[in-house]
Parts: C-alpha cells; structure tokens; sequence
C-alpha cells in the first residue's frame, strides 16, 4: 500500500479574532496547490481516498485534490489535526478497513503531524529530522503485513517547487 502525506497550501496568517480551525487557503495557495495538482495527475498519480483533517485549509486542498482528478472519494478524520496520534489513526481507522495493498491512500493535513507520522512509519519514532512544505507530499510504502511502524519505505518526498 502507498500513503500519500500532503501538507495543505499556503494558508491565511494566525490573527488575533480568527479561530486557527477557520484560516482559509490564501490565493496564492488555491493556485500553487492547483499547480501541484495538475502536475501529479500527469504523473499518473490517482488516490483511491483522500482522507483530510477538519481544518479548513486542509479540506480546501483536498477538494483541490478532487476537483483536479486525482481521486474521487474524501473522507475527514480528527486523526490528522495538529495533535493527531498515528497508532490512534492506525488502529482506530486505517487497519479496521483492510485496504487491498494496491491502495493508494493520500492523507492531508498539516505540521509536525505529517512529518512525525512519515518518521514513526520509517523509524519507529518521530526524529524531526524532515520538512515538509505547505503543498509538498511524502510518499510511504507500508509493509505488506504486519504492523507498519518502523517498518515502512519513503519513495517521494518533493516539495512544491519541483512540482510547478
């Protein structure tokens, strides 16, 4: 199985008398993520879901996601807020499912969940040792059996620039 971990675009600045849930995309990050978009669909890239945190930057960018092709069906999950725990997300939601192993399954949120949950995939703990910038991806193949922390393989990680 693959797992697609792809940061939200360029969002609207923290302020005083706006609530973080309820920061929006700015222009600049509709279309740099829009970018990104059509650049994976002429990959070849499909995502058989798309599973985004709540937040609305996050949702944003995976409606982006869909409206550009690369996959038909979004889901939202608690699990990839800022606070989000990957052996929560793992047994609570991801292994209940029992994807086939030729899923590819993209989760969109925001950091340091994404890059912590990338490292405890590859290393069985969160290191801080990667970046990931807002519209880049981390791609993970998981094991085909057994748990998958420590266990799995990065094969992508690109940030945005590479991909406009």
């Amino acid at each position: 199985m693959e797992l697609y971990l792809i940061r939200h675009g360029i969002a609207e600045e923290p302020q005083p008398e706006l609530q973080d849930e309820e920061r929006h995309l700015t222009k600049q990050g509709r279309e740099k993520t829009q970018k990104v978009a059509q650049k994976l669909l002429k990959l070849g890239l499909h995502f058989d879901v798309i599973l985004s945190s709540p937040l609305i930057r996050a949702q944003q960018t995976a409606e982006i996601l869909i409206k550009t092709g690369l996959s038909s069906q979004l889901e939202t999950s608690e699990h990839l807020n800022f606070t989000g725990d990957i052996n929560n997300w793992l047994q609570d939601w991801f292994l209940p499912r029992n994807y086939p192993l030729t899923t590819k399954l993209a989760l969109v949120g925001h950091e340091p969940c994404l890059t912590n949950w990338a490292e405890i995939l590859l290393w069985g703990e969160a290191k801080e040792h990667f970046i990931l910038k807002k519209a880049g991806m981390i791609g993970i193949k998981l094991p085909d059996d057994g748990f998958p922390v420590g266990r799995s393989q990065m094969f992508w990680l690109t940030p945005p620039k590479y991909l406009l």
